[in-house]
């Protein structure tokens, strides 16, 4: 335990230190981070219509996710020339929308936000001040809404976790062929946050990967409850351990399950950015969106006086997919082969994720499925979502959908 705290610390203290030092305003004093950036905001660019962006993070720097984030507003606004302030710690409540009015008030002509409870407080905000862009990631109103200056974005990052699920898959396979373990003993473990879709369709895009070079490996979910939480992530983590999972995933947002598989010498596949440091002997590989295009997108369209879509989704074709260099210290070899192939695959259109011919749902084929999509407050499902043999992920919105319950995934909670 006490080598696992210590790797947790050291691992706090190395996202710390590579935290994206652009942010240039006070985050919310409810959640204030130890040592928030201080560093001057980019200059501001001579253009036809002069640009300024405020971004709203949920979390600080120590966050996975908002540090992915904050890195691509930083690559996109040096990139242009773009004035940009950054608010982090801003919870999914009222200080959210209090954090964008603020922003407004500063001059900022597009307002970013990162999180999925962010919705409600980025809309009342959008419909306060029209004359201001309102983009948010991880949304689902934007194509009902039915106002001009609200907009949602996300990426097939599906396709970012079923390549990595190929990496893990690999080095499943030769753990198999070295005799480390039995095909029987192919179990993986995955520590998720919610419940939701988003998640859904993350680890089952991963197992689906894994499974297309191992296909007799089962996985078992737990979930936190929260986005970020150093030490549930671990116990997450621990506990898939203890129940014999030979590879772990996650989509959560710290490194409590990166320190524990290398504490515990599990190999690891993690997200939002190469967790190596934390984990050099067990970390693989890590899939990502890059937000950096999104946002070269919505500055251009305000710089040139154009629409910004109302639901956009990026893709391995526009950069917004990524995965980091394979740490050939630890994955099998071929690995990083095997992901190009398959990648070349997604780009040409002749691989999909959640082809139907890959899996069951309580023993049969999934030929029909009516998704939410336009969501409601009952989330009444209203879009027929299976053609051409698959499951047609974040085509008819940006943000995930896919909540299908495939055989082979043992949830060990459902509480969120």
């Amino acid at each position: 335990m006490k080598k696992v705290l210590a790797l947790l610390l050291a691992a706090a203290m190395v996202f710390a230190l590579c935290a994206c030092g652009s942010s240039s305003s006070a985050p919310a004093a409810t959640q204030a981070p130890a040592a928030a950036p201080a560093a001057e905001a980019a200059p501001a660019a001579e253009t036809a219509n002069t640009v300024k962006v405020g971004f709203i993070f949920l979390h600080d720097e120590q966050s996975t996710y908002d540090l992915n984030f904050m890195k691509a507003a930083q690559e996109a606004c040096d990139k242009l020339g773009i004035e940009y302030v950054n608010k982090v710690g801003i919870p999914e409540g009222q200080e959210c929308y209090e954090a964008a009015m603020d922003l407004v008030d500063e001059g900022c002509n597009i307002v970013f936000a990162d999180s999925f409870g962010h919705e409600d407080y980025m809309i009342q905000a959008a419909k306060e001040c029209p004359e201001v862009e309102f983009c948010h990631a991880t949304g689902t109103r934007a194509h009902t809404e039915g106002l001009a200056n609200y907009h949602n974005a996300f990426a097939s990052i599906y396709e970012g976790r079923y390549l990595a699920g190929i990496a893990a898959g690999m080095k499943v396979k030769e753990m198999i062929d070295n005799g480390d373990i039995t095909v029987d003993q192919a179990k993986i473990g995955y520590v998720g946050a919610f419940t939701y879709a988003e998640v859904i369709s993350g680890y089952t895009s991963f197992f689906l990967g894994l499974r297309s070079v191992v296909p007799e490996a089962t996985m078992e979910v737990t979930f936190t409850g929260s986005w970020y939480d150093l030490s549930l992530e671990a116990e997450g983590a621990q506990k898939l351990i203890d129940d014999g999972c030979v590879l772990l995933s996650q989509h959560a947002d710290s490194l409590g399950a990166p320190s524990t598989c290398e504490a515990a010498g599990v190999p690891n596949v993690s997200y939002n950015g190469s967790t190596i440091e934390a984990g050099p002997n067990t970390f693989i590989v890590s899939s990502r969106i890059n937000w950096a295009p999104y946002f070269e997108y919505i500055i251009g369209q305000v710089q040139a006086g154009e629409a910004i879509d109302a639901d956009w989704t990026g893709s391995i074709a526009t950069g917004s997919v990524e995965l980091t260099d394979v740490n050939e210290a630890v994955a099998a070899p071929g690995t990083a082969e095997a992901i190009a192939e398959a990648k070349a695959a997604f780009e040409a259109g002749t691989l999909h994720a959640f082809d139907t011919a890959t899996f069951t749902v309580g023993g049969e084929t999934l030929d029909s499925y009516m998704a939410d999509v336009d969501t409601d407050p009952a989330y009444t499902p209203d879009t027929e979502v299976v053609a051409d043999g698959y499951f047609h992920e974040s085509e008819f919105r940006s943000a995930p959908y896919f909540d299908v319950q495939i055989d082979g995934i043992t949830l060990l909670d459902t509480a969120f």
